[in-house]
């Protein structure tokens, strides 16, 4: 726990990288290039070496199997344990977890999480001759009253469904709950703007609001433009044990992992609710279960990267998060307030409080399904370490990340910057 726990129960991030985030076919490059430029960013950020790494957790979708090894071995062949993550677009927190796990069981103190991903232009799946991992959620949607069939004759079955799948959830919540149309592009709105801040977004342009609802509707109230885009590339994290920490001298750089729960589908996933099926509840139990474990609230929480794959689902995140009672994401929207920070950009503050998705979110930033949570990670460490830039949050020190594979897990973690024990008597002492 946050205020009780030993040290040998203390987790850090101490270094993080990640590559610019690019439109599928369109730079020629293959994942170990990617894994290559993220892993060695991430080694120089924490200022250590392969050398040091004891342990590799690789997370990727769309890859042959041990692509972990071959995406590492760029860093070196120093014969340490790699291991291969797959959990859909949570698969880089499910990687993220196991580095942590890995340096709590006391084995390892110093662990690479390393996720990457070469994807084609949507969504898909290879294997036709055995049942689909998510073929009972894409039934269920169905059996609940989906429409069948395709929402677009060129959009590939997966893709299809998962829109389907989403938009379903954005109409009950606007039935239970009155949220609108507009309320989920002014979310759209706000994460294309961040984006301009974010040199590694996919997508790097303010776009108007009109531009957001007139943009073309893949599946109501979907747009385009309210949509996740897919992606190549890679980011990483050094996660590590406070003696490993200390010992380097690193604590400039740390951020400690203060919670992290996954939760995978509970009986309610399949039930009578859209939105359920989309991993609400289960995002709301685990968001529980770190506000439990850090002894913290949703007040104590600075900045925010939460799961917008689309719009409609970042709104979700508001009320899963406990940043506002359920049925009241909308209303938080429309307290938004551009916040000019001291780097001379300007950040989007909901609630009074909270700053969502300065990366710009999936939404701009793009997402490449096995490295989507490290990028998260990243974010929020330069966040916490006030390196951010333009989109810097001023004064953040308390993060928290959602991230959601359909199949399904959906994993969120809570972080604090370190400060050490010398640095808070002084200020006790002040």
């Amino acid at each position: 726990m946050a205020g009780t726990s030993s040290t040998k129960d203390q987790v850090f991030v101490v270094g993080v990288g990640m590559t610019k985030f690019e439109k599928p076919l369109t730079k020629k490059w293959d994942y170990p290039d990617m894994a290559r430029e993220a892993g060695t960013a991430a080694l120089n950020d924490a200022g250590i070496s392969y050398q040091d790494v004891e342990a590799v957790v690789a997370s990727y979708c769309y890859g042959e199997p041990t692509s972990g090894q071959r995406a590492v071995y760029e860093l070196g062949l120093t014969g340490v344990p790699v291991f291969n993550t797959n959990n859909n677009c949570s698969s880089a927190s499910s990687a993220l977890m196991l580095a942590r796990l890995l340096v709590l069981s006391g084995q390892y103190r110093c662990v690479l999480a390393l996720g990457f991903e070469k994807m084609e232009r949507g969504l898909s799946e290879k294997y036709k001759d055995r049942v689909s991992p998510v073929k009972r959620h894409m039934d269920h949607m169905v059996n609940i009253g989906a429409a069948p069939g395709l929402v677009n004759p060129q959009l590939n079955s997966m893709t299809s469904d998962v829109i389907k799948l989403f938009a379903y959830a954005a109409q009950e919540h606007s039935q239970k709950y009155g949220s609108t149309f507009e309320q989920c592009a002014k979310i759209a709105y706000k994460n294309h703007k961040h984006s301009v801040h974010n040199p590694n977004a996919c997508l790097r342009k303010e776009l108007p609001l009109n531009s957001i609802t007139h943009s073309k509707m893949i599946c109501k109230p979907i747009t385009f433009a309210m949509s996740a885009p897919t992606a190549d590339g890679s980011a990483a994290a050094i996660v590590c044990s406070r003696e490993f920490m200390e010992s380097n001298g690193m604590q400039n750089k740390a951020v400690e992992i203060l919670a992290q729960q996954m939760v995978t589908d509970l009986p309610s996933s399949f039930e009578k609710s859209f939105m359920d099926l989309a991993g609400v509840t289960m995002a709301t139990k685990a968001a529980i279960d770190c506000y439990r474990s850090s002894d913290l609230t949703p007040r104590d929480v600075d900045v925010l990267e939460v799961h917008d794959c689309f719009s409609c689902n970042e709104l979700f995140m508001y009320e899963a998060m406990g940043l506002c009672p359920v049925g009241r994401g909308g209303e938080l929207i429309d307290s938004a307030e551009w916040i000019r920070n001291e780097n001379g950009g300007e950040v989007c503050r909901i609630g009074s409080r909270w700053v969502v998705n300065p990366s710009g979110g999936l939404e701009s930033k793009g997402h490449p399904i096995g490295a989507t949570g490290l990028a998260q990670c990243a974010e929020l460490n330069w966040q916490l370490r006030g390196e951010a830039g333009k989109r810097q949050v001023d004064g953040a020190t308390v993060a928290l990340q959602h991230n959601f594979g359909i199949g399904g897990a959906a994993v969120v973690t809570m972080y604090k910057k370190f400060k050490s024990q010398k640095r808070e008597q002084v200020h006790a002492k002040l």
